[in-house]
């Protein structure tokens, strides 16, 4: 009987480095290199982070275009669902959103959490009213920009990734699971997120949304594909049953855009 456990103890063992070595290899000095330039940004959560996630997150910004043509991306115009148009000035952190329902156009320096407000053209002077407004302005862009921009953010700050599992997104298609949690950051941070990694793409096919890390049943699933090249860069917009529209990489916008209408 001790002979047989000893077997069957050394018989694990090999097994496991024969795995081990597998996955070594699946990840060759390409993926070094492309983690080396895919610096996280301060204050990702590196050692609660699994190695497999990081890797993988690495070929997503790798297959979107890489770090460095994101890095110099600078000016990106989108639509959210018909609700309202944003105009993101990256190099400089400001944005510029125009909310058709109430004719309501916001203008906001997100270093300085500071801007201007107008509705049907007129400028709102109360410092009350220009807070509130601008409050609720970077809350869009932060949901916002997470809808079309989210596969770049991966190892932001405040960012834990996991690995969950293989499996299959609602179209079949064979993915990697990764898992997406929030340390004091964004103005929700007890979400969580799951994404489907493509195998054969490194892209993500697909999404969940939960409102609480904690929670076992998502608050929604849905598609992320209708992949193309916007400038240097790769972008989905579509999200199922509504899309992203009107979305553009632009290399200049006039000079007042972020300051007035």
């Amino acid at each position: 009987m001790r002979r047989q456990l000893i077997k069957s103890f050394l018989w694990i063992i090999s097994l496991f480095f024969c795995v081990y070595c597998s996955e070594k290899e699946q990840f060759d000095s390409d993926d070094l290199e492309t983690a080396n330039l895919n610096y996280p940004l301060p204050g990702f959560d590196l050692e609660g982070s699994d190695p497999l996630a990081i890797v993988l997150a690495d070929r997503i910004m790798s297959a979107m275009g890489g770090r460095e043509a994101w890095d110099k991306t600078r000016y990106i115009k989108w639509n959210f669902f018909g609700r309202r148009s944003l105009l993101w000035d990256k190099e400089e952190a400001k944005v510029r959103i125009e909310i058709q329902k109430s004719d309501q156009v916001i203008l906001l320096d997100l270093n300085k959490s500071a801007g201007k407000v107008f509705q049907r053209g007129v400028e709102f002077s109360n410092p009350d009213s220009v807070a509130f407004y601008l409050s609720k302005g970077e809350e869009i862009w932060m949901n916002d920009s997470y809808w079309l921009f989210m596969p770049f953010k991966l190892k932001d700050t405040g960012v834990t990734l996991n690995y969950v599992k293989e499996g299959m997104t609602q179209f079949g298609e064979l993915s990697d699971v990764l898992k997406l949690t929030f340390k004091d950051v964004g103005a929700t941070p007890d979400n969580a997120y799951w994404v489907w990694v493509s195998k054969d793409q490194d892209l993500i096919k697909q999404w969940a949304y939960f409102r609480h890390f904690t929670d076992s049943i998502p608050y929604f699933v849905s598609p992320w594909n209708d992949y193309k090249e916007y400038g240097e860069i790769l972008l989905a917009t579509g999200r199922g049953w509504r899309n992203l529209t009107n979305v553009a990489v632009l290399s200049s916008v006039p000079p007042k855009t972020f300051i007035s209408l």
